[in-house]
């Protein structure tokens, strides 16, 4: 099989609406990456911010943040009919729920549905970003960047799987940090970081069976990760620079 390089799109000026435009258009797995890096600083500045009675403002205002992105970068993302009807069916209710769980966090049933919503949004999107990369033989620079933008959005995605796990078998994590009570969203996504890059370095333990046979699949998702598309994305750029 031929390998072809893709040209890269011809430059335009910077900065404006236009600009930013261009930038989502043209690189949008770039955009995406910097937007979940930024989210990652953030978070610990806005998970304690409460408007009025709105208790979990700071959340649900990232939490919307990001998924506004993720949404345009998706559709921007060689987007398919499939893909644009699951990301809608998935992404809408998502939003929905993050602004209901910010004033009721309480709420068993809206952590459930908002869990299992965002699990399957940001899941999904890795998959479509994962399928952007295999779609053909062409190399690009939004292409390398798309590597890390999988990467992260699975991370997230696990996250929520883990809050699903959590909110269905109570106390299948503990943490060295009050072992007895339920873990963060931000400790949940710590641990998906560290399983899916198998460095690890976490200190919050699965305890259940149920808690330890999703982070098992996530390993696994993790090893296949770098066996499978950063090994393919490595050889392609090897190719490419001869």
């Amino acid at each position: 099989m031929e390998l072809r390089l893709r040209p890269e799109p011809d430059p335009v000026p910077e900065g404006g609406v236009g600009g930013a435009w261009h930038a989502l258009r043209t690189a949008p797995s770039a955009v995406l990456l910097l937007v979940q890096l930024a989210g990652v600083l953030l978070y610990p500045f806005l998970v304690d911010l409460s408007i009025g009675p709105w208790e979990g403002a700071g959340r649900s205002l990232l939490g919307l943040f990001g998924l506004l992105v993720l949404g345009l970068a998706v559709l921007a993302v060689r987007a398919t009919p499939a893909l644009t009807w699951v990301s809608v069916v998935a992404g809408a209710p998502a939003a929905v729920l993050t602004v209901l769980e910010g004033f009721r966090p309480d709420q068993q049933w809206v952590v459930l549905t908002s869990a299992g919503f965002h699990a399957v949004f940001y899941l999904y999107t890795g998959y479509a970003l994962i399928r952007y990369m295999f779609n053909d033989t062409w190399v690009t620079s939004d292409e390398l960047w798309a590597t890390g933008a999988a990467f992260t959005v699975v991370a997230w995605g696990w996250a929520y799987v883990y809050v699903l796990v959590q909110a269905a078998w109570p106390g299948s994590f503990s943490g060295a940090v009050a072992p007895e009570g339920p873990r963060t969203f931000f400790d949940l996504l710590f641990l998906s970081f560290t399983v899916l890059t198998s460095t690890g370095l976490s200190d919050i333990v699965p305890l259940l069976p149920h808690a330890r046979a999703v982070v098992m699949i996530e390993q696994v998702a993790g090893m296949l990760y770098l066996a499978v598309v950063v090994a393919r994305i490595v050889g392609l750029t090897i190719i490419r620079q001869r």
